[in-house]
């Protein structure tokens, strides 16, 4: 028996995905490396905790704290029912990770004694899908936040357009800017700055679709590409990123160092190029600022 529990364990931890089990009363009695790998937590800080400690603090795209109310995991232990759904956990490192959760009871005897949970990060691969050469790589890409540059969105932009121009693709553009991002420098260090940089970047990462584009811009602006949304779907998901990026949060002792961010988002329009669609962008951006920050302006 213990052989098998051993080969079990194995084969669990050889897997990609997230996996953990959890008892009747929601403790946490299996981790596996993969949900330590998505989750920044390793085993020795998860087992013999309980889920409703809210470590990992789910929530839904419209903010709802799932640990506290709605727990997925937490019905299915109370009626038996299988369940899927898709969530953002609080990555360690303090960042959002949008993953697809699939859950299931266990049963001894007809009887309900835990659940197990399986789960697979939603992160972008479009950037380790490109084939770039390594110099290509650091020539396109941030080395901080491992965003396409300045540079790269350029060139994105431009070959939007010519989609745009010759299929008709509409596509919409936002520029995010972080809320006080100086005053954070200047109380924390630059040290810190950079690692709330990293983090507000793994969250915007985690908060958009598979086929979105994102990149840093430079400083603490980042510029968003969606491809075939409408203007009402733009701004939606602007909202949903703002939300995010407002309950990611780096641990600072007992307390969470926490930033909000401004956006202007705008579809592209026929009479456009880059130069205009990205000024469009950012006067709307800075309406967003003039009126309190941590909020949408669409144009």
């Amino acid at each position: 028996m213990n052989y098998e529990l051993c080969y079990c364990e194995d084969l669990l931890n050889d897997l990609y995905e997230g996996v953990y089990f959890v008892d009747k009363d929601r403790g946490i009695t299996f981790w596996n490396k993969g949900a330590e790998r998505i989750t920044g937590f390793s085993a020795e800080e998860m087992l013999g905790r309980f889920c409703y400690d809210n470590l990992l603090n789910h929530v839904d795209e419209t903010g709802k704290q799932l640990c506290l109310d709605g727990c997925p995991l937490h019905e299915t232990l109370r009626d038996g029912s299988a369940r899927s759904a898709q969530v953002y956990l609080h990555h360690k490192s303090g960042h959002r990770v949008r993953v697809d959760v699939k859950i299931r009871p266990l049963f001894i005897n007809g009887e309900i004694v835990g659940a197990t949970e399986v789960f697979s990060s939603a992160e972008l691969s479009d950037c380790t899908e490109i084939g770039l050469k390594e110099m290509e790589r650091l020539a396109l890409f941030d080395q901080l936040t491992q965003l396409p540059n300045r540079r790269y969105i350029d060139t994105f932009l431009e070959n939007q357009f010519r989609d745009y121009q010759s299929l008709g693709i509409p596509f919409g553009v936002m520029m995010l800017d972080l809320d006080f991002f100086k005053r954070v420098n200047d109380t924390y260090g630059h040290g810190v700055g950079d690692a709330v940089l990293k983090m507000v970047a793994g969250t915007l990462q985690g908060a958009m679709r598979k086929n979105d584009f994102i990149g840093r811009w430079g400083g603490e602006e980042f510029v968003a590409v969606l491809r075939g949304v409408t203007h009402l779907e733009l701004r939606l998901i602007a909202e949903k990123i703002c939300r995010m990026v407002a309950q990611s949060g780096i641990a600072r002792g007992a307390d969470c160092l926490r930033v909000t961010v401004s956006i202007g988002c705008t579809m592209a329009l026929p009479t456009d190029n880059s130069f205009s669609l990205i000024q469009r962008a950012d006067q709307a951006l800075y309406c967003s600022k003039n009126e309190g920050r941590n909020r949408v302006t669409a144009r």
